[in-house]
């Protein structure tokens, strides 16, 4: 795990990547497919509106909410103003994770507590990958950070198997050594690099 003695991840650069995707979204791309087996782009976007509220109050270290899990994001409880919802809480994502605080002692999310450090970097990870979701079911680019990429392949390197970890990776797909980092983080989470929305009949 890096040393957060000496340096801890900005999550900017992230948020503003996935915030440039928001705003790529149209409506008619809400019931397209994604990346996350099971989910459309309206579950998807579900998601990050919860994550995006969960992860803020951890790096606070608000009481826990406890939110659902993944299966319940659905498209039916996305809020109509997402499209200025989202970007805004991941404004503050980002602003809470840059609080030396957020980064000390114990966080909780979902349910789940960890060393604030791993929390952190748990959350980063849920920006960048969902960002990598998002692009791929819009057809859109994805600006990512290499330093982003870096803080999350650290992460998801010890964490990810080739059985996968129930509620947060699917089993690993392997990628080759020599490919883009991303395209290994995206691999490690259970994600084949080369998903493209099905072109519709």
């Amino acid at each position: 795990m890096p040393d957060i003695t000496t340096a801890t991840p900005d999550f900017e650069p992230a948020s503003r990547a996935l915030t440039s995707l928001v705003h790529g979204v149209t409506d008619d791309q809400l019931t397209s497919p994604t990346p996350c087996a099971g989910w459309v782009v309206g579950d998807l976007l579900d998601h990050l509106v919860g994550l995006t509220i969960a992860f803020r109050m951890a790096a606070e270290k608000a009481p826990d909410a406890a939110p659902g899990g993944p299966g319940e994001s659905t498209m039916a409880s996305l809020d109509p103003g997402w499209r200025t919802i989202l970007p805004a809480q991941l404004d503050q994502l980002a602003a809470a994770w840059r609080v030396p605080s957020a980064w000390t002692g114990e966080a909780a999310a979902g349910g789940v507590v960890l060393p604030a450090e791993v929390m952190g970097l748990f959350a980063l990870n849920e920006v960048l990958v969902h960002g990598w979701d998002l692009a791929r079911a819009t057809g859109q680019a994805y600006d990512v950070d290499p330093r982003t990429v870096e803080w999350v392949h650290g992460l998801v390197s010890q964490q990810a198997s080739s059985e996968g970890t129930p509620g947060l990776f699917g089993p690993s797909i392997v990628v080759s050594a020599d490919a883009a980092l991303l395209d290994r983080v995206v691999g490690l989470t259970g994600r084949d690099p080369a998903w493209t929305a099905p072109v519709a009949s």
